[in-house]
């Protein structure tokens, strides 16, 4: 379960002054449910991700949760361009207390998901945004997480590293859970049990998941 309770978050605006995206937002994001949070560009998909996974904090209120949620699946903003993939994920991996056989392994599973041969031993800087997200897709599904965080990271690579997404997502059934921020609705269908339309602030629920998408499409 994670509980959102009386969030208010704002931003400085291009022009001056703060733009608020959320206030006093409260609500309860179900246990044991693949989620996907929905709405139009600029509705705070991204910045409600980025609260609920520790990356951004609120103005007020706060997030309540006895679950452990993973950085937003294949963030590659952090990765060290002189770098090698294979130096950045042991680094991120050392951070998270990997050591030893167990370092090696997750190390050893991020190279096998990425599928990038040997610009696996290439800096950072040299790949493709497409290369570089394959890493960062690997790396997030090395560790066990009870939430995983999925922004649009589905909607990039070919048809083949897609389904190899998905299914390494659906292979999480019953031991994690998926918060998906897309659109891609096809993605929705596939792979969530419930909606949540942002709008205007707020997070309206559906329980049927043909019913949130002709919301959306309908707002």
């Amino acid at each position: 379960m994670i509980e959102l309770r009386n969030v208010t978050k704002s931003y400085l605006h291009d022009h001056g002054g703060r733009k608020t995206v959320f206030r006093n937002l409260s609500f309860t994001i179900p246990p044991d449910c693949n989620v996907a949070i929905i709405g139009r560009n600029g509705a705070g998909k991204s910045t409600l991700m980025r609260l609920l996974c520790g990356l951004d904090a609120p103005d007020s209120g706060k997030i309540i949760t006895d679950k452990s949620i993973s950085w937003p699946v294949g963030l590659s903003g952090g990765f060290q361009g002189s770098l090698t993939a294979r130096e950045n994920v042991k680094f991120v991996c050392r951070v998270q207390g990997a050591k030893g056989e167990t370092l090696r392994r997750l190390v050893q599973y991020v190279e096998a998901f990425a599928e990038i041969e040997e610009y696996f031993d290439r800096p950072v800087k040299t790949f493709s945004s497409g290369m570089r997200s394959r890493v960062a897709f690997g790396l997030s599904l090395a560790f066990d997480f009870d939430y995983y965080l999925v922004d649009e990271a589905m909607s990039t690579g070919d048809a083949h590293f897609k389904k190899k997404a998905a299914n390494a997502f659906k292979e999480r059934t019953g031991k994690a859970n998926l918060i998906l921020v897309t659109h891609g609705m096809g993605q929705v269908r596939n792979l969530c049990d419930m909606v949540l339309l942002l709008q205007d602030g707020k997070l309206i629920p559906f329980e049927d998941v043909e019913e949130g998408i002709a919301a959306y499409q309908k707002s």
